[in-house]
């Protein structure tokens, strides 16, 4: 089953979506995504904590 993280359930007012095969493959997405939309050169501790408890099943 793939996972899907919804920036928005992190991000107010962000409506990009991530979709992987795993959580992990998730995880280098969404950093990809912070870094290009977001300005993020890196992902802290806090930030990717909420990112692994938004990703979910599609």
């Amino acid at each position: 089953m793939a996972r899907e993280l919804r920036c928005g359930d992190v991000v107010d007012g962000c409506d990009g979506v991530v979709r992987g095969t795993d959580d992990a493959d998730v995880m280098r997405q969404a950093a990809a995504h912070a870094a290009e939309v977001h300005g993020m050169a890196e992902v802290d501790q806090d930030t990717a904590a909420a990112l692994r408890e938004a990703i979910h099943d599609t």
